[in-house]
């Protein structure tokens, strides 16, 4: 029986360092790529997972931000493809790596025979890319699997969306979280729409997050402040490395300092309950006002706004009962300054 998504979510956001193909097919750099995700704090790094031949020609043209990003624009994107693609082995050997750092190894499955190996690795969840919203056979097959599924919608319609979401439904997939993405790297500022995360939320009341193609980390530490349970980022060992994602990832150490202030940032979220918390308590007695005289005031003299006046006085009743205390009599003496007390 497979885990569902709460117990992979716990309390906290899941925090996917995604490699993607940042390897460059190389298997001695995924390994590093996994011992950066580990020192990060993230609690999964994440693979792509294909076989180039099933799921591109061998005319496919390169798309434009690849051919920005690549070095050798003449290649085609098969060529560019074969290049980057691991076989199945070394994956095998990617996950046993993982589990010797103590970090969930994810793969996104390309097409059916990728997603039939990763499922018999016992990956906790099925996390499908942006490209695979309109492919409903595919989404069918998936949802067979009856297991949790995670799916990027970039590039996608809410139409879109929700027929990908039924498909997965009623095929069989035990939950579904949707995170919002555009698929652009990287992805300017203006287009990121962010607000269509919480769209996705109030229209299929699931759980939803983010998966970020922008530079920098603000973008998801704000989708964690806005809700989002899952935040997917791409990071590299260099960005100066040639290949289609390296320029739109973080390094090793933003992705750390990325971890640590969605960290902080949830425990800032606090439960949502006005009230004041105990190191305000301690802080409130010096700093809330009482009402004090105003001047000396003789006893059985009426309390009037002529009288009285509120300062900081540590003791005393508060100015937040001012109107009470206006026109009942003085209990004492008091002298200019004196907390006024009641009968």
């Amino acid at each position: 029986m497979s885990r569902g998504l709460g117990d992979v979510y716990k309390r906290q956001a899941y925090i996917i360092a995604e490699a993607g193909v940042n390897h460059n097919g190389n298997l001695d750099l995924a390994f590093r790529l996994c011992e950066e995700a580990k020192k990060a704090g993230v609690d999964a790094v994440k693979f792509q997972t294909w076989k180039t031949e099933k799921i591109v020609t061998c005319s496919a043209q390169l798309a434009s931000y690849q051919e920005k990003n690549i070095q050798d624009v003449s290649l085609s994107q098969y060529e560019m493809l074969k290049r980057l693609e691991l076989s199945y082995e070394q994956f095998i050997q990617l996950q046993s790596f993982c589990r010797e750092l103590d970090i969930e190894f994810l793969s996104t499955p390309d097409e059916e025979d990728s997603l039939d190996f990763l499922m018999r690795l016992g990956l906790p969840f099925i996390k499908i890319g942006s490209g695979e919203v309109t492919n409903i056979p595919y989404l069918r097959k998936i949802g067979m699997y009856r297991k949790p599924v995670v799916l990027s919608t970039g590039m996608s319609t809410i139409g879109q969306v929700s027929l990908a979401y039924d498909t997965l439904l009623s095929s069989g997939a035990s939950e579904v979280t949707l995170l919002h993405c555009t698929t652009n790297y990287p992805c300017p500022m203006g287009e990121v729409n962010l607000r269509a995360m919480q769209t996705l939320k109030e229209t299929f009341k699931c759980r939803v997050g983010y998966s970020d193609h922008t530079m920098g980390i603000e973008v998801p530490i704000a989708a964690v402040a806005m809700g989002a349970t899952l935040v997917e980022k791409h990071f590299t060992l260099d960005r100066n490395m040639a290949g289609p994602d390296h320029k739109a990832s973080l390094n090793p150490l933003e992705l750390k300092q990325m971890v640590v202030a969605i960290r902080n940032i949830e425990d800032a979220l606090g439960d949502g309950i006005k009230r004041p918390n105990k190191s305000e308590l301690n802080i409130s007695g010096v700093v809330l006002k009482s009402i004090v005289a105003k001047c000396p005031i003789l006893k059985g003299e009426v309390l009037t706004a002529d009288n009285l006046t509120v300062k900081r006085v540590g003791s005393g009743i508060s100015a937040a009962y001012w109107d009470l205390l206006l026109g009942t009599t003085a209990s004492l003496d008091y002298s200019t300054d004196e907390p006024i007390q009641l009968k």
